[in-house]
């Protein structure tokens, strides 16, 4: 495993971290079968997770509660998020503070998330929507200072609504925040127009989630898949979505060198830019666990198949099924 600095915080992360939401949001989740997946990942030196009281009202922040008891003497950088009040993702320009994170909120769920991870010090707490023109509100970094002088967060983030990467450039400029997370992988290139820019001249941390598209640069949709009844990906991979997914991933397939799988691809895809401080792949299964740790020794890719991936960016915007 390689590691990275995160950031202005200076703390070493492993450039593969680990994403938490399947393992509460997802069907087809087992405790069990979470826990030895997260204990390999620690023996396979991942020390950076992400995960969110929204992922199973909490749920998952026990499991990783419960790593970190188990691992007491191993840092491991626990980051979540607060969801917004009015519980709907992703935020719209009209939503205030008031709407998804007045002051007393954001305590209230900061004591939350203490609880269930069973620390003293959340290491980086994030929120879970985000609109920049919240910025404007004075309340809002009053109660971040006022939670970081309390010794209860250590740094703050802001996680970025899907496909608006722009929503947030400001508060990077802000100098409020310590880190952001934002989607990036093959199709979404397009947080280094404006978004990493900032970040590199903010020395802001740089989170990478949904490194396969939610699933898209596995390669193993079909245009016919299906999930289980009240699984999210049902709602996401609407047939206006499932179908060009799949022939998008379908046409990466012809460039892929050979005795290269399409998610160590992706993956190092995004660890090729140094802005980057993690990616955080969600991971259910030990062979998971291993197959995408093993991509972080495997180095950036090669330039000329990198020139090849810029192709494949594919813009899109905010959609009713694009939560």
């Amino acid at each position: 495993m390689n590691y990275r600095r995160f950031g202005r915080l200076g703390w070493m992360v492993s450039e593969i971290g680990y994403g938490m939401w399947g393992m509460a949001g997802w069907t087809g989740s087992d405790d069990q079968e979470s826990m030895q997946s997260l204990q390999r990942a620690v023996e396979l030196g991942c020390n950076f997770f992400d995960t969110a009281w929204a992922y199973g009202q909490g749920h998952s922040e026990r499991l990783l509660g419960q790593l970190i008891a188990n691992n007491a003497q191993t840092k491991l950088y626990a980051a979540t998020k607060i969801p917004p009040k009015n519980f709907k993702w992703p935020s719209r320009r009209e939503y205030t503070l008031d709407d998804c994170f007045p002051p007393d909120h954001i305590e209230a769920y900061v004591h939350k998330s203490l609880a269930n991870l069973g620390v003293q010090t959340i290491d980086l707490m994030q929120f879970h929507t985000w609109e920049d023109s919240w910025l404007q509100d004075d309340r809002l970094a009053h109660k971040m200072d006022d939670l970081r002088r309390q010794g209860l967060v250590r740094a703050w983030g802001i996680s970025i609504n899907r496909w608006e990467p722009w929503n947030g450039v400001q508060a990077v400029r802000s100098g409020l925040f310590d880190a952001v997370q934002v989607i990036y992988n093959i199709f979404d290139q397009n947080p280094e127009d404006e978004l990493f820019p900032a970040c590199v001249e903010m020395d802001v941390a740089v989170i990478a989630r949904v490194p396969f598209d939610e699933g898209t640069l596995t390669g193993t949709l079909t245009k016919d898949s299906k999930w289980p009844e009240g699984d999210w990906r049902n709602t996401y991979f609407v047939p206006e979505n499932l179908i060009p997914s799949v022939e998008r991933a379908e046409a990466l397939k012809k460039v892929l060198p050979a005795g290269m799988t399409m998610p160590e691809m992706a993956l190092r895809f995004i660890l090729s830019n140094p802005t980057v401080s993690t990616t955080i792949p969600g991971m259910r299964k030990l062979r998971h666990v291993e197959e995408n740790i093993a991509a972080s020794d495997k180095g950036p890719l090669s330039a000329d198949l990198l020139a090849v991936l810029r192709q494949h960016r594919w813009d899109r915007v905010p959609t009713s099924w694009s939560q």
